[in-house]
C-alpha cells in the first residue's frame, strides 16, 4: 500500500463513526489542496498531476490516464461513430467532435481573439491561432530544428527529409506530401475553377490565384521592398526585385554559365545559342529508328545526319549570319552563291565584297 493509499483508508476509518460525518466526507489533494466529494475523482486529478498512465491499448500499445480515453481511443480501432449529426448525418466518434461540427451549421463561433477579433468555432483552432500572435512554435524537428505552431505542420514538413509522397494521382501517378496538393492537382485532370472574380467573371483553380487577381481591381500591393519602398501586388514579384538590391542571380546557363536573376531571361538568353544540347530539347527530336538521319527540324521537319547540319540549318529560322566579310568572301559564301541559281541551300547570307564589280577568286 502506497502512502498517498494508507492516508485515504486512515481519514475513511476515522469518519465511518457517524454518518453525519460520512455525508461531509472529502478528499483532499495534497499538492493543490483541490478538495473532492469522490475519491475517484481525487484519482484522476493524481494522474494528471504526476503524468501517470495506467490504461494500455492492447492493439498499438497507446497510453492514457483515465479509463474513458482509452475507451474513446478504442473507436479507432474498431471504427465505431456512435455520434452522429441529424442535419446532415455525419458520424463522429466522441461526442466533442460532434459538438464542433454542429457549429458548422449553426455559424456558432464562441471562441474570439483579443488581439484581430478572428473568432473560431473549434477551441483547438483557436489556440494554434493564438500561438500566431505570441509566435510560440512548440512543434521542433529532429532534423533541421524548424519549429511549427501546429503538429500537424510538423508532420508534413518531416516528408520533406523523408521523401514521403502517400497522396498520388489515379491518373497520371504524380505523387504529393500534402492532400491539398493532390487536390489542387486534380483540377488540371478536371478543368475545375471553383473560385470565380464577382468583378470580372474570370475563374480560378486555386483560392491564391483569385486572391491575387483580385488585387488588380483594388489596387492593393502589400508587399513593399524596404530597400526602395516600391511595392508589388504578389510575393514572388517582391521576392524577383530583391535580386536587384542583392545581386542575386540564381538562374545559370549551362552552355556559357551566364547567370540571371529571373528564370525567363535565361530562357530568352538560351534561344541565342546554336548548340546540339539546345537544339535536342527545345528545336528538334531525336529518332531512334531513323537510320543516318537521326537529326529533326523541330520547326520545318527536315531531317539530317549530323548535328552540326541542323545547327547550321536552325540560322535559317533564327536569321543568324554567321559569315560576313567586309574585304573578302568565305569559302562557305562563295559555295552559297555558286548554288544560289538553283535554291540548293536554305542558307540566308549577307554578302560584303571589297566590290560590287570585283570578281570572286576561286
Amino acid at each position: 500500500m502506497t502512502s498517498f493509499e494508507r492516508i485515504v483508508v486512515d481519514k475513511i476509518i476515522m469518519m465511518q463513526s457517524s454518518q453525519e460525518n460520512i455525508e461531509k466526507l472529502s478528499f483532499t489533494c495534497e499538492e493543490s489542496f483541490t478538495e473532492f466529494a469522490e475519491y475517484c475523482n481525487l484519482s484522476k486529478h493524481m494522474r494528471k498531476q504526476t503524468g501517470a498512465k495506467t490504461y494500455k491499448c492492447d492493439i498499438c500499445m497507446s497510453e492514457f490516464a483515465q479509463r474513458s480515453n482509452l475507451k474513446t481511443h478504442l473507436r479507432v480501432h474498431t471504427g465505431e461513430k456512435p455520434y452522429k449529426c441529424e442535419i446532415c448525418l455525419s458520424e463522429f466518434s466522441e461526442s466533442g467532435t460532434l459538438k464542433g461540427h454542429m457549429r458548422t451549421h449553426t455559424g456558432e463561433k464562441p471562441y474570439k481573439c483579443n488581439i484581430c477579433m478572428s473568432e473560431f468555432t473549434l477551441y483547438g483552432n483557436f489556440r494554434r491561432h493564438l500561438r500566431r500572435h505570441t509566435g510560440e512554435k512548440p512543434y521542433k524537428c529532429e532534423f533541421c530544428k524548424s519549429e511549427f505552431v501546429d503538429s500537424s505542420e510538423l508532420k508534413t514538413h518531416m516528408r520533406t527529409h523523408t521523401g514521403e509522397k502517400p497522396y498520388k494521382c489515379e491518373l497520371c501517378k504524380s505523387e504529393f506530401a500534402i492532400s491539398g496538393s493532390l487536390k489542387k492537382h486534380m483540377r488540371v485532370h478536371t478543368g475545375e475553377k471553383p473560385y470565380k472574380c464577382e468583378l470580372c467573371e474570370s475563374k480560378f483553380s486555386e483560392g491564391g490565384s483569385l486572391k491575387r487577381h483580385m488585387r488588380r481591381h483594388t489596387g492593393e500591393k502589400p508587399y513593399k521592398c524596404e530597400v526602395c519602398l516600391t511595392e508589388f501586388t504578389d510575393r514572388c514579384h517582391l521576392k524577383n526585385h530583391m535580386r536587384r538590391h542583392t545581386g542575386e542571380k540564381p538562374y545559370k546557363c549551362e552552355i556559357c554559365s551566364s547567370e540571371f536573376s529571373l528564370n525567363v531571361n535565361l530562357k530568352k538568353h538560351m534561344s541565342k545559342h546554336i548548340g546540339e544540347n539546345l537544339y535536342k530539347s527545345e528545336f528538334s527530336m531525336l529518332k531512334a529508328d531513323a537510320g543516318n538521319k537521326q537529326y529533326i527540324c523541330g520547326i520545318c521537319m527536315y531531317e539530317f545526319a549530323e548535328c552540326d547540319n541542323l545547327k547550321k540549318h536552325m540560322r535559317m529560322h533564327t536569321g543568324e549570319n554567321s559569315y560576313k566579310c567586309e574585304t573578302s568572301t568565305s569559302h562557305i559564301l562563295r559555295d552559297h552563291i555558286r548554288r544560289k541559281r538553283s535554291r540548293e541551300s536554305p542558307y540566308k547570307f549577307t554578302v560584303t565584297t571589297a566590290s560590287d564589280t570585283e570578281p570572286l577568286k576561286e
